[in-house]
């Protein structure tokens, strides 16, 4: 049976030895290649054009050219990568703009090894990926919570229940990867939970969902 492809990621952070903690925390990994690195948001987008990596690991605050413009102009060209943000910053704003420009994620760099190979793992199957630590400030960021579900966030949900990527819900609703997230997040919000297993099985266990 053939191997299954490894991971290609570029990672981009203008600190050298950041970089290079990175990299050798997602080089031990099986499964994962480090594919390039780029010392600014300028230098990602270039990188990434060239490379065309599936994974783009990218420090939000960057001399020029920041992590969100960044994301925005590698997902306009690179549809089909993922962009995770990795940043020391926890603020509410730049959470919400990196997650609204398209980011697949948002982690932060004290994050545990086991913690940052899980991101890309589950960036590279079209999972929504973010620090548990972040998913209040999200919430909050986004305004007062609502009570019930509506139409869309239950059809959402049901067909992550039925095993789809974010992407292939896209393509299923005829909506963009990143209008599912915020469908999903307003969802986990709603919910009180942190990721997709947990929200479908309250959904289920509300009768929010059948």
């Amino acid at each position: 049976m053939a191997e299954e492809r490894p991971i290609r990621v570029l990672l981009a952070d203008d600190h050298p030895v950041v970089r290079e903690g990175l990299i050798a925390m997602l080089e031990s990994a099986d499964g994962i290649t480090v594919v390039g690195e780029a010392g600014s948001g300028e230098e990602a987008v270039v990188q990434a054009g060239a490379l065309r990596p599936d994974i783009i690991l990218l420090d939000l605050r960057m001399g020029g050219m920041d992590g969100v413009s960044a994301t925005q102009h590698i997902l306009r060209r690179l549809p089909d990568s993922k962009v995770v943000i990795v940043t020391t910053y926890e603020d509410d704003t730049d959470i919400l703009r990196a997650v609204e420009a398209g980011a697949a994620g948002y982690l932060l760099k004290g994050s545990s090894r086991h913690e940052l190979i899980g991101a890309v793992r589950s960036a590279a199957r079209g999972e929504t990926v973010l620090t548990p630590s972040l998913a209040g400030k999200l919430f909050r960021a986004r305004g007062p919570e609502q009570s019930a579900l509506s139409e869309r966030e239950c059809e959402v949900l049901r067909l992550v229940s039925q095993g789809l990527t974010n992407a292939e819900i896209g393509t299923e609703l005829f909506i963009s990867e990143a209008t599912v997230k915020t469908y999903l997040l307003r969802s986990f919000k709603k919910l009180g939970v942190s990721d997709r297993t947990a929200a479908v099985m309250t959904a289920f266990e509300r009768g929010l969902l059948s």
